[in-house]
């Protein structure tokens, strides 16, 4: 269905170019103004949205053209050619052997890109890399290219099925700005636009380089911005593959020469044939998948971009001894469909957003050995969000995504969360350090097997690691908090919680709230001040609790606070039994005078006591006896 969408699509376009013919050759082409405004609009934000909406325009009309011209023109417009586009021209650079170089475009376009005085060149018309096309942006002795982008206007560089090469040396790297002509400096203005690069499918490389102050409002308009496209794909950078045995019969047949003749149009998998009985029958239908891009970024620095790095439906990206900063947006986005990214050794700092995002249905993504400083949001977020919660209007999956992975990285001082884990699963946290934020390390959204392990907080304004809102299989191991009000925080999700260490914490040491079935805390050392080492009076569900060290946490609480904590119904039922056992006791046996009496208990049954016999001795006769003492 996809492929019948976009061959309709094709067709309406040669239909649409075919019945204005006054207006070919491709120089003529006169599509609609870079930025119509109907009605002006009230605000900065409607007025750049307004320019998102033309810049889609007009490269939409550019598509339609060379998607026609070798049809309608033949060799002459496999060339290099330029259209009229309004308020500016756009170059279009067309598939060759060879990459196109800085004297390339010299020769190509010797008004608009210009060699200034200072030795940098300023590019005053959009560059279109036509599919297969190559743009090397590279100079011996260093390049700096600055793009005009004014009030009137600005400029982009669009690789469509392209590859877009941006090459420097340490010595001397690559530079690529905006630049206001008026005002001889970098346009920092976005209210009315301001240029971009922009690569839409193909493949993108960038080492040694430093690019700045690009971009407006969107993530495909926001400055350097690596994007797929739902179009088929129509082949590699390297030109066209081998024919097939099948389509050299054909060629054969039809009296054309195979090695000249053109091969049929395909996506993919799926090759177009002409009408009449079917090659090979089958009632099975193939859709085309997106045309995602590729790309590599190294040694380089993007500084005070909208968004300082987009990238969507993408394949393999690899970022690696990278400095975002200063971007107005966010600083490295995985926005959506990517997967197999590698991101290690990155600075993102000081940005208005997060340091770093993993969008929803992003997979795989690796975060190793960077560093999120500054930000205005999170230092690192990852989501894993389904699409869709149910059936929508374009009828997204509803599972959800995960394999992100954060390690060996640093938080520091970022406004809102060091770390934060939005749903998805199989999604690891490990062996990293967090410093300050409102929180450190933050899991929620029902994410399951989210694994937080060895890693080093402090100075977290309220919670170093939280588990929160139906996370399920979280094992939270071996990490050691420091100098937080309270260390790790469990709410209505189930975590094990085994091996850390706590120190200094001020509030509580360990806390589970809500339900909670199923988690374990053991084997944890904590040390602080304040009302508990284990909170877990508000938990409702059962858990096992066992050979945790808390001799050296100093309870800070009140009698009332303990009377309440340990007076449970069932402490209370057998402390009244208790009771009632050693009053009874007490109660029982005689009393002397409101005394217990010390008296034998078996007093009454002793014999009575008598004298000692004594001996009788006869004085005189029979009858007279005397006594013998």
């Amino acid at each position: 269905m996809a492929v019948k969408i976009h061959w309709i699509r094709r067709s309406v376009a040669i239909g649409l170019l075919v019945a204005a013919g006054s207006a070919w050759p491709p120089a003529a082409v006169t599509a609609a103004p870079i930025h119509p405004v109907t009605e002006a609009p009230t605000t900065g934000a409607e007025r750049q949205a307004a320019l998102v909406n033309d810049e889609d325009r007009r490269l939409f009309q550019v598509r339609a053209v060379t998607a026609v011209a070798p049809i309608k023109g033949g060799v002459n417009w496999t060339k290099p050619y330029r259209l009229d586009t309004g308020s500016g021209y756009t170059l279009v650079l067309t598939q060759q052997s060879a990459d196109y170089t800085i004297a390339d475009l010299l020769r190509l376009a010797p008004q608009t890109f210009v060699r200034q005085g200072d030795g940098s060149y300023l590019l005053t018309e959009n560059l279109y890399l036509n599919a297969g096309a190559k743009l090397q942006l590279s100079n011996p002795g260093g390049l700096t290219l600055r793009l005009a982008s004014t009030s009137n206007g600005f400029v982009s560089i669009v690789s469509f099925g392209g590859r877009l090469s941006v090459e420097g040396t340490p010595q001397a790297p690559t530079t690529i700005t905006s630049w206001d002509t008026r005002a001889n400096k970098p346009d920092t203005d976005v209210n009315d636009g301001r240029a971009y690069i922009r690569a839409i499918g193909g493949q993108f490389s960038m080492t040694y380089a430093k690019v700045s102050n690009l971009g407006f409002w969107s993530g495909r308009t926001g400055g350097l911005s690596l994007t797929g496209t739902d179009r088929p794909s129509i082949g590699n950078v390297d030109g066209p593959g081998p024919m097939s045995k099948g389509q050299r019969r054909r060629a054969e047949a039809a009296g054309q020469d195979p090695a000249k003749a053109e091969a049929p149009p395909s996506a993919g998998d799926v090759v177009a044939q002409p009408s009449g009985p079917l090659v090979t029958p089958d009632s099975r239908f193939t859709v085309p998948g997106q045309s995602y891009i590729s790309g590599k970024i190294s040694h380089s620095t993007i500084s005070g971009n909208t968004f300082g790095l987009f990238v969507s439906s993408a394949n393999g990206i690899n970022i690696s001894d990278t400095t975002v900063e200063d971007s107005l947006e966010g600083g490295v986005l995985m926005h959506r469909y990517v997967t197999g990214a590698v991101i290690e050794r990155t600075t993102s700092r000081r940005n208005g957003g997060a340091g770093f995002v993993v969008s929803r249905a992003t997979r795989e993504v690796r975060i190793s050995g960077s560093t999120a400083e500054g930000n205005g949001g999170n230092g690192f977020t990852l989501s894993g969000q389904p699409l869709a919660t149910g059936p929508s209007a374009s009828g997204e999956s509803t599972a959800s995504y995960g394999s992100n992975s954060v390690s060996n990285s640093t938080a520091r001082d970022n406004k809102h969360y060091g770390i934060e884990i939005l749903g998805g699963m199989d999604v690891g946290v490990q062996n990293n350090t967090v410093v300050g934020s409102d929180m450190g390390i933050v899991a929620r959204h029902g994410a399951e097997k989210v694994a937080i392990t060895g890693n080093r907080l402090r100075g977290q304004h309220r919670q170093g690691i939280a588990v929160r809102d139906g996370v399920t299989a979280a094992t939270v191991t071996g990490n050691v908090v420091e100098g937080v009000k309270t260390a790790i925080y469990v709410r209505d999700s189930a975590a094990e919680v085994r091996g850390n260490t706590i120190q200094q914490a001020t509030s509580h040491g360990i806390t589970f709230i809500g339900q909670t079935r199923g988690s374990v805390i053991s084997y944890n050392v904590v040390a602080g001040v304040g009302p508990s080492a284990l909170d877990t009076g508000r938990a409702n569900s059962d858990m096992v609790i066992s050979r945790n060290q808390t001799f050296a946490w100093h309870d800070t609480s009140s009698f009332w606070v303990k009377f309440r904590h340990y007076a449970s119904p069932m402490t209370l039922l057998w402390t009244g039994i208790l009771l009632v056992i050693l009053f009874a006791a007490m109660k029982g046996g005689p009393r002397v005078s409101g005394r217990r009496s010390a008296r034998h208990p078996y007093a009454d049954k002793a014999p009575l006591p008598s004298p000692p016999p004594r001996e009788l001795a006869r004085a005189g006769g029979w009858g007279n006896w005397v006594q013998v003492r």
